[in-house]
């Protein structure tokens, strides 16, 4: 579901883990997250992985209808 947010996490050159440790969660929560098999996450966890990347959270995770 959230496609964008790998691309942009590969373009930081880190993997799963090296991600989730940056918020510290783990490496299977995150990658639920983003695959989109997590939706029940804070959104002070999307602002901190929205800044990592650089991007504004709505911008990754506001599911348009």
């Amino acid at each position: 579901m959230y496609a964008n947010l790998k691309k942009l996490r590969e373009k930081q050159k880190m993997t799963y883990e090296e991600f989730a440790m940056k918020f510290g969660i783990s490496k299977e929560y995150y990658w639920m997250i983003e695959n989109g098999e997590r939706d029940g996450f804070s959104y002070k966890l999307a602002v901190q992985i929205a800044k990592a990347v650089n991007r504004k959270p709505d911008d990754i995770f506001l599911k348009m209808s």
